[in-house]
């Protein structure tokens, strides 16, 4: 494989378009059309004498067909990247997938139901995942062998190097082949993990045989059905930052296993996967103080902020963490963890309108049923998995290589002397 994008049909002689037919045709400025070209959404040859452009008029109605409408400026160079995408659309305090509620989803639909809406738009009852015999194998010698102190991100990491390592035809980028992919992955994930408690599930939905990964206790079915629903709504989020890394490694056909791996490079930063494990600290001491209010009063007074708390797109509370609070009311072990979740909120509230995102209803459950910090980052990443191959499977129908947005330099101007 090569860096290189694959080569397009030759259309030397087909019409083209001047700048101003090009610029007509998408309903946009002579200087916007360029900037798409600077962008790498279409391409241009020096007309003949030098002056000005000319441009392919299929790919010009191409880019007019995947806008939809009149797009009156792009984003500037070294600006905010805009895709336009079909699968998840945050509006009005809510999510949707692909125009249905995702809450409503996870109430009614399993996590594999989810995911395959998510990727094909097409209802599949009763969807199952099952891995490769010959790709868990491998994947959990490649686990077993690393330190015991390894966190679960980790682990998957190394999993999903491994599952790539016996897939000859991870490179075929076919709908069809990077499913199949998919739906070997993700259990395969699960299956990496080590056993804390009793024999995994068989057979059954992913959330079952993820429960024993998470903690040593036995699962019940409220339990089983708050995990199912966080594995359901925390399936894909917009074009949250492991999204963008997953869709620029498609942009460059990368296959689905790398596109995945570049999702979960991302997803280890505090601010993004890992923010539930601080939400598990605050939620664990509050509950072994008795209290929240301290604990809240700790983190202000040396300056933290209190995770669990507010999402720069949601105006109240996280519609997700709704949900989860609801089904945990039905788990009578997590009625305390309840109520310090609640305090948390409330507490905080009195100085700041802060309400509770999904990171705080993961802590709520993972506190309540002996689950280690980290479990919240192992059920996101799990989850997001199928996400990241949603966001693929458009991008491998865009443009290769066209997110490259532009540098701003700043450093001093040349010429300067050899040092």
């Amino acid at each position: 494989m090569t860096d290189q994008p694959e080569p397009e049909p030759d259309r030397r002689d087909a019409p083209r378009l001047t700048t101003r037919q090009a610029a007509e045709l998408l309903g946009v400025k002579a200087e916007t059309v360029y900037a798409y070209v600077s962008r790498g959404q279409l391409s241009s040859v020096r007309a003949a004498g030098g002056r000005g452009s000319t441009f392919d008029a299929e790919e010009v109605r191409a880019l007019a067909r995947r806008s939809g409408r009149r797009d009156p400026a792009p984003a500037p160079a070294g600006g905010d990247l805009v895709f336009r995408t079909a699968i998840t659309l945050i509006e009005g305090d809510r999510c949707y997938f692909r125009g249905v509620d995702a809450t409503e989803l996870a109430r009614q639909y399993g996590y594999e139901e989810v995911a395959e809406w998510l990727w094909t738009g097409e209802p599949r009852p009763g969807a199952r995942f099952s891995a490769p015999a010959g790709t868990l194998a491998a994947a959990r010698r490649a686990v077993e062998a690393l330190p015991a102190h390894s966190g679960s991100t980790d682990r998957l990491r190394v999993a999903v190097t491994a599952a790539a390592a016996t897939d000859p035809l991870r490179f075929d980028l076919s709908p069809e082949a990077v499913l199949n992919s998919a739906r070997g992955l993700i259990p395969t994930l699960v299956g990496a993990l080590p056993v804390l408690g009793g024999p995994a599930a068989d057979g059954g939905p992913l959330a079952a045989e993820l429960w024993s990964r998470l903690t040593p206790e036995p699962a019940d079915a409220p339990s089983l059905a708050v995990l199912d629903a966080a594995l359901a709504l925390l399936v894909d989020h917009d074009l949250a930052a492991s999204t963008l890394a997953a869709r620029v490694a498609a942009s460059a056909r990368a296959h689905p296993y790398a596109v995945v791996s570049a999702g979960l490079g991302v997803l280890e930063g505090p601010l993004h996967g890992a923010a539930s494990g601080l939400a598990h600290r605050l939620l664990r001491e509050a509950v072994d103080r008795g209290s929240a209010v301290p604990v809240v009063a700790d983190h202000l007074r040396t300056g933290r902020r209190v995770p669990g708390l507010g999402h720069r797109l949601y105006g109240g509370e996280d519609p997700r963490a709704t949900v989860l609070f609801e089904l945990l009311a039905d788990v009578p072990q997590a009625a305390e963890a309840l109520a310090a979740a609640r305090e948390v909120v409330a507490t905080t509230a009195r100085h700041a309108p802060l309400h509770a995102n999904i990171d705080l209803a993961l802590a709520a459950l993972s506190v309540s049923r002996g689950m280690a910090a980290d479990a919240g980052e192992t059920v996101f990443a799990v989850s997001r998995t199928a996400g990241w191959i949603a966001h693929a499977l458009e991008e491998y129908g865009e443009r290769p290589l066209r997110i490259r947005p532009s540098g701003q330099y700043s450093g001093p101007r040349p010429p300067q002397p050899l040092p």
